[in-house]
């Protein structure tokens, strides 16, 4: 696995549920096309996994 996850909003969250809503705040995201870099973790991944079709995701090797 890589080191770190470089995420980014693509997709709105406007009509979604409050749960994706509030784990696409919880990854760091705020505006549409922003992009974060997390940490490679479980926890991260499961949160990745719950909104994938919100995000897209690229490893970095950092």
């Amino acid at each position: 696995m890589a080191k770190k996850l470089e995420i980014t909003l693509t997709r709105s969250v406007i009509g979604r549920p409050e749960d994706q809503r509030i784990t696409v705040k919880t990854l760091g995201l705020r505006k549409m096309h922003q992009t974060v870099v997390q940490q490679d973790n479980a926890a991260i991944r499961g949160m990745v996994n719950k909104v994938a079709h919100l995000v897209t995701v690229k490893e970095i090797d950092a």
